[in-house]
């Protein structure tokens, strides 16, 4: 993803050519989000535990996730067929400048996978679970790190790398706009979910750090210690 990415989307290794290749690459392009956002819902959690052995399947439905949504990304980098068409190439202190900005975007993102919990974003958390036979322990509800200063900083941050790439060709651009809608519309089922699973601790927290830019940060009122 980072080097097709970077290069515009303009190296992959589709071959179609048009208008079979449009079709494949909207396919590609919309499985990812679609299926990202189903499988983390109550019937993709139920779909998940089946398809490991059932003694083992819900303890390692994160590490299936994680599997599924790397093949998903696979698919849709490595898979793409690109128009040939390049808009605009960086050079000079430009080339410099994205180049900085985007490695900023991806050491963003994993800061933020960090401190939503790395073992179980990146999988590990059920596969190690599984291996030591004990039950998986689930990160608690992330409000540390970037997730101070807004909600969903994973998302922000994902966002960034898809309009920090020095190359730009009609290709990177439609993978920017419909990733970016995800980014911003996807989140909104997660808090859900969150809701649920958090109760008042989430919707506390809520109230509390906005949802996507730091753009504000209300302060909570000071008890006083008669209160205490």
């Amino acid at each position: 993803m980072i080097v097709m990415m970077f290069f515009g989307m303009s190296r992959s290794l589709g071959r179609l050519d048009a208008p079979w290749s449009v079709a494949a690459n909207l396919a590609l392009l919309l499985q990812f989000p679609l299926a990202h956002s189903a499988l983390l819902g109550r019937r993709g959690a139920r779909l998940l535990a089946r398809a490991a052995p059932r003694r083992i399947g819900q303890d390692l439905a994160t590490t299936t996730y994680a599997i599924i949504a790397s093949i998903q990304v696979a698919l849709l980098f490595l898979g793409w067929s690109p128009s040939g068409i390049i808009w605009w190439q960086a050079q000079g202190f430009a080339l410099t400048t994205l180049c900085t900005l985007y490695l900023v975007s991806w050491l963003l993102l994993l800061k933020a996978i960090r401190d939503a919990g790395f073992a179980q974003q990146i999988g590990l958390l059920g596969w190690w679970a599984v291996y030591q036979n004990v039950p998986p322990c689930y990160a608690p509800m992330p409000q540390r790190g970037l997730f101070r200063f807004y909600r969903q900083p994973i998302y922000v941050a994902f966002a960034m790398t898809l309009w920090t790439v020095p190359t730009w060709t009609p290709d990177q651009l439609e993978v920017a706009i419909v990733l970016t809608l995800y980014c911003v519309t996807g989140p909104l089922l997660k808090e859900r979910r969150f809701s649920r699973r958090f109760g008042e601790q989430f919707r506390a927290y809520q109230r509390r750090v906005p949802y996507w830019l730091p753009l504000y940060r209300t302060r909570m009122p000071t008890a006083e210690p008669d209160d205490v």
